[in-house]
């Protein structure tokens, strides 16, 4: 029997719902499960081709959405996209800040300040504008819920780089913050921390068949994530099911953030280092 997660006719708007690559990512196996479960879908994200695979996923599944290309890094195409999703279905219930970039590499002494600027930008920036648009809707409704994509580098230490972690943490701090600022509103705000998850972006950056077994084995399930892994956990906060649960930051990573002390924190291309000696 399928599971009524209460939200038929809810209005969700998904950001990063595409993907450069082919495959299911976090955004969009979110906006799949999102329509799947009855809500009516606004899927944003930067480029139109990115998006096609994720209406294709939807018309298998006898779904569909509303498409709109944004920049969600300009307050005014924030805006726009709320504005679109209000006119199209009157009410804006669900906002997934899912838009993200692994971001320079490099340490505080050496990486690029332009590219540091733009990862903070993508990563943060674009989930307070995307939040400032929609959250005025959401008063003027019944409430809504706020989904912000964290990782679980922003939880842990031990990142070979600096700009994709920090953005990462401050999404933590970000989203119980606007919990707080919110919550008597009606308006729910939580986080997701994925693992290591196989997305189109790490496909795309070119990880091995050897590297994807070390990632699975360094946490205790050994089992692969995958972007439904994490929107099965947008489906969950997104709804009325998790209708008690605010400013949480919920790991979704087969345990890794549970054996911190047995290897390096996850990146998105990266692998576990060798076993750290207790106490290091």
């Amino acid at each position: 029997m399928a599971i009524d997660f209460g939200l038929e006719g809810a209005v969700a708007i998904v950001t990063g719902g595409g993907s450069r690559a082919s495959g299911v990512g976090n955004g969009r196996a979110a906006a799949v499960l999102l329509a799947e479960a009855g809500a009516h879908v606004v899927v944003v994200d930067s480029a139109p081709q990115n998006m096609a695979e994720t209406r294709s996923l939807m018309a298998e599944r006898g779904t569909d959405a509303l498409l709109v290309t944004a920049d969600v890094t300009s307050p005014q195409e924030c805006a726009d996209v709320v504005r679109q999703a209000w006119d199209t279905f009157g009410r804006v219930d669900i906002l997934v800040n899912n838009v993200g970039v692994a971001g320079p590499s490099g340490t505080v002494v050496d990486l690029d300040l332009d590219a540091w600027d733009q990862c903070l930008r993508l990563n943060l920036t674009s989930m307070m504008l995307m939040s400032r648009a929609a959250i005025p809707r959401m008063r003027a409704g019944d409430g809504g819920s706020i989904i912000n994509m964290s990782s679980a580098v922003g939880l842990v230490g031990g990142h070979p780089e600096v700009a994709y972690p920090t953005t990462k943490a401050a999404v933590v701090g970000l989203t119980k913050t606007m919990a707080a600022h919110h919550g008597p509103e009606g308006i729910r705000v939580n986080a997701i921390a994925p693992g290591y998850v196989y997305t189109p972006m790490v496909h795309s950056q070119g990880i091995d068949d050897g590297a994807r077994e070390q990632r699975r084995h360094a946490a205790p399930l050994a089992i692969e994530g995958t972007g439904w892994d994490v929107g099965d956990a947008v489906l969950f906060l997104a709804g009325p099911r998790s209708r008690w649960i605010t400013g949480v930051v919920l790991p979704v990573d087969a345990g890794l953030t549970a054996t911190l002390g047995s290897g390096g924190a996850p990146s998105v291309t990266s692998v576990p280092g060798p076993p750290k000696a207790p106490g290091v």
